[in-house]
């Protein structure tokens, strides 16, 4: 027989969301923010490589514990954007933890109709950060017109090829072109502008996210191939943003035994904070890495990789957090 008590703390497991992981500053881990509070917001709703922890297949040490036990999971990396004075979200990427993440979302920032989704922002097209978009076809939601902003390569992409091109001809998702550097509204002072970046580029460009809020910004790349080979210095990225959520996918070379790490480029976590690490204390703080592999050990807290994290100044990002953009 289910208790409410049991049902209650499924509901809580599923969304993987409880409302005392909210924080309303980098590091707090308090209450939701105060009802009639109104400062728009980004919150992070996943924080793991594409194919998330556990990973399919996987039976070794870093996934075997959350096989067992939903608490130990994690969804693949997402944030949302919220502005509580118009009451509309937006989500950036549409993952394979698609229709969790936007349950997440509903449980902490309910909208008024659903799907309640003012506007899904595209990375690129790696499974991780646009497969959800199916979600929203007439399989599942249903949904009608949700405008997907997307870079020239990723509008040909989706309007040309299956199955996503039948979410365009059927009117579930409307694609919005997006440039490069060019800032994109979303209403009284906040705006999200599109940085390009190098990377495994097979189907469409990548690009990260600039989020500029009222009084602060969020920077948003999960994905580069080595921080060398983008032509913005990183140093400055971190110092014209309050918070910088920068690609952790792995925490150091040779995390893959037996495979190339050089099939996979991404900037070592090791590599980024040594590179950073002549930084002020209060820079350095800035930094939240996400976009970890499932076997990432910073994925672990107490492993000696998160210890080194915290020790050097920096942070791995948290699903929940919240960071105010007022």
């Amino acid at each position: 027989m289910i208790t409410a008590g049991k049902a209650l703390r499924f509901f809580l497991l599923l969304v993987a969301i409880p409302a005392a992981t909210w924080c309303s500053d980098p590091g707090d881990r308090g209450r939701p923010a105060p009802a009639g509070d109104s400062a728009p917001y980004v919150i992070v709703l996943g924080i793991t490589q594409d194919g998330g922890l556990p990973q399919a297949g996987c039976d070794r040490e870093c996934c075997r514990k959350a096989w067992g036990d939903p608490g130990k999971s994690h969804r693949v990396s997402c944030l949302a954007i919220v502005d509580p004075r118009t009451s509309r979200r937006w989500i950036i990427d549409a993952t394979p933890d698609f229709k969790h993440q936007l349950r997440m979302l509903d449980t902490v920032a309910p909208a008024a109709t659903a799907p309640g989704i003012a506007g899904i922002l595209l990375t690129h097209a790696h499974v991780g950060h646009y497969s959800g978009l199916v979600h929203l076809g007439r399989e599942a939601l249903g949904a009608r017109a949700v405008p997907v902003h997307v870079m020239p390569r990723m509008q040909g992409f989706l309007s040309g090829n299956g199955p996503w091109d039948l979410l365009v001809r059927l009117g579930n998702i409307a694609l919005v072109p997006m440039q490069e550097d060019v800032p994109l509204s979303l209403g009284p002072g906040l705006r999200v502008t599109p940085l390009r970046v190098p990377h495994r580029d097979e189907y469409t460009e990548t690009v990260g996210f600039r989020i500029d809020g009222p009084r602060r910004t969020v920077v948003y790349v999960p994905d580069i191939d080595k921080w060398e080979r983008w032509d913005r210095r990183l140093e400055e990225i971190v110092a014209g943003a309050d918070a910088a959520y920068l690609d952790g996918t792995f925490y150091a070379d040779g995390e893959i035994p037996g495979r190339s790490m050089a099939e996979v480029p991404h900037p070592f976590i090791v590599e980024t904070m040594r590179r950073l690490a002549s930084l002020p204390p209060d820079e350095r703080d800035k930094v939240r890495f996400i976009h970890l592999n499932h076997t990432n050990p910073a994925l672990r807290n107490g492993s000696p990789a998160a210890t080194a994290i915290r020790k050097a100044g920096f942070r791995v990002a948290e699903e929940g957090e919240r960071f105010r953009l007022d």
